[in-house]
């Protein structure tokens, strides 16, 4: 059977909403798809490849549901002055960065991560992209390096007052301009939102030119929302209301839309959110770091907001934002709370709010999509459907992505990549690339 791809010998663990540990069972991927998931003996023809994954977990490809590519150029970056606060952060640092790309930039701080992801089994990114001074064509530049990689992608840019009336304009057409190609390539790779900075770096006017073109464009919105209480007292002070009543009185919530962050929200706008059906993704090592707090992500949950997880550039590997993410849920809480959220986030939740874009993401499943990697493990206690999350948190955190296939393609076998990329080369000139960004810094 040509193009067909036969697992064998794994513990298959399905997730979905009905999460099943399944010994003694081989998963079939043809097409881009898993076309059969059953008994060992009830595979007999010839298939194009066999892998035996003896001693090894096949799950789904992890997502990662905020990401920020254009970081990779910060990297080593000295010059920035020592921030102490989140506002100093992004005035010393980030906006002096994003400023300085062009758009080889983008696409060179994108492949690294991207090449990286496949290696830690990240299989669907959605990225946010700021590059101001070189903002036509940077997300096509973007998904120039996605494709190579053969992952998936939803993007997005960030639009924003804070470079002038020209560079927003800019940002408003680069969205809409995206969207609408994303939508004409309709496939299962590439997908696109209309992305948003801040409440605080968006005027009225603004804001509500790109709810209307995203809106007529029937794409979701991605915005970073309370990150810091900063935003909350420049919404409070300019516009009278919090964060997520004004992104609500602007039309910039709903179910395709996500907010990212939501450290500093009240109990109304946790209400807001989950009335919308908007997406929360938290961020907990980029929290943080940046000193911001740590999200209630226990609160939002049993508040029935869908509560995802992300990176926000910190990390490709999910594992570590995990393990993050339980640590600070505990630190906040205490240790009886705010294991299953962060866990649930990232194996359940991100799967959901992906494939508010996507189809057939986060589920080994017939039907679905042959996006599969393989993790080594010989479990040291019993491993069932029930106890999961624990062997995830501190177990296979702790091991090796073996496998990582996409769309039935293998991107990564034996722990070596497949991908018709020259790392070496690759890495040579993004530093000769940074180097000349660091210049301009």
């Amino acid at each position: 059977m040509p193009n067909t791809i036969l697992i064998k010998n794994a513990i298959i663990v399905t997730l979905g909403e009905k999460n099943r540990v399944l010994r003694g069972y081989s998963i079939l991927c043809e097409g881009g798809k898993i076309t059969k998931i059953a008994k060992a003996q009830n595979f007999k023809g010839r298939y194009a490849k066999i892998v035996d994954a003896r001693g090894k977990v096949a799950m789904p490809g992890f997502i990662n549901s905020h990401m920020h590519f254009y970081s990779t150029f910060a990297r080593g970056l000295g010059k920035a002055k020592p921030s102490k606060n989140f506002v100093e952060v992004l005035n010393n640092l980030w906006w002096r960065l994003d400023k300085k790309l062009t758009n080889a930039d983008s696409y060179y701080s994108a492949l690294i991560p991207l090449v990286d992801a496949v290696r830690k089994g990240t299989t669907t990114i959605i990225d946010h992209h700021a590059s101001p001074f070189a903002v036509k064509g940077s997300l096509k530049a973007i998904e120039t390096a996605v494709r190579e990689t053969g992952l998936r992608a939803c993007l997005c840019y960030e639009l924003s007052d804070r470079d002038g009336k020209e560079i927003a304009r800019a940002g408003l057409e680069e969205n809409a301009g995206f969207i609408r190609y994303a939508a004409k390539k309709n496939d299962n790779f590439i997908k696109a939102m209309f992305g948003l900075h801040a409440s605080f770096t968006l005027t009225n006017a603004t804001l509500e030119e790109a709810a209307e073109m995203g809106l007529k464009l029937g794409a979701g919105f991605h915005i970073h929302t309370a990150e810091s209480q900063s935003d909350q007292i420049s919404c409070e002070t300019h516009h009278k209301m919090r964060v997520v009543e004004r992104l609500k009185e602007f039309s910039i919530l709903g179910p395709k839309s996500i907010a990212a962050h939501c450290v500093h929200v009240n109990d109304a706008e946790i209400d807001i959110l989950k009335e919308t059906g908007t997406a929360v993704v938290h961020n907990p090592q980029s929290n943080a770091n940046n000193s911001v707090g740590i999200a209630d992500v226990v609160k939002m949950s049993a508040r029935g907001v869908l509560v995802g997880l992300g990176t926000d550039a910190m990390t490709v590997n999910m594992l570590e934002e995990v393990r993050n993410g339980v640590w600070l849920q505990h630190l906040k809480h205490d240790p009886s709370q705010g294991f299953m959220e962060p866990a649930g986030a990232l194996l359940v939740n991100n799967a959901k709010i992906a494939n508010r874009y996507f189809t057939g993401l986060g589920e080994l499943k017939e039907g679905f999509a042959a996006d599969i990697i393989l993790m080594d493990y010989f479990p040291p206690t019993p491993l069932d459907e029930n106890n999961f999350y624990g062997h995830l948190v501190f177990g296979l955190s702790q091991s090796a992505v073996d496998t990582t296939i996409v769309a039935g393609r293998v991107l990564m076998e034996g722990k070596k990549l497949k991908l018709d990329i020259d790392e070496e080369e690759v890495s040579r000139k993004s530093c000769e690339l940074s180097k000349k960004l660091w210049s301009r810094f």
